[in-house]
């Protein structure tokens, strides 16, 4: 596994949960359909986890939902712990 492309995947999984966050708040404003929660989870445990919380908290989006206050933190700590992993197989 090449290091650049583990870079490309986690930059992008990360802007992925950015971008489904803050659509799904806008979509909230406005009384629109959502995207479940099940597909902000799915992002989070592909490797989003941290775009996806701190987004959360810098939108106000799910802060309400203790699931997600205290579940996407972890995923993320698993998340940058699994890239450091990863770091240094790849090294």
């Amino acid at each position: 596994m090449k290091l650049e492309y583990l870079i490309y995947y986690f930059a992008f999984i990360n802007l992925v949960g950015i971008i489904v966050n803050i659509a799904d708040k806008i979509k909230a404003k406005h009384n629109k359909w959502r995207i479940r929660e099940s597909t902000l989870w799915i992002i989070g445990i592909l490797g989003g986890a941290t775009g996806s919380y701190i987004t959360m908290l810098l939108i106000r989006h799910k802060t309400k939902h203790k699931s997600f206050m205290l579940g996407m933190p972890v995923l993320a700590l698993l998340n940058i712990a699994m890239l450091i992993y990863l770091f240094k197989i790849c090294l």
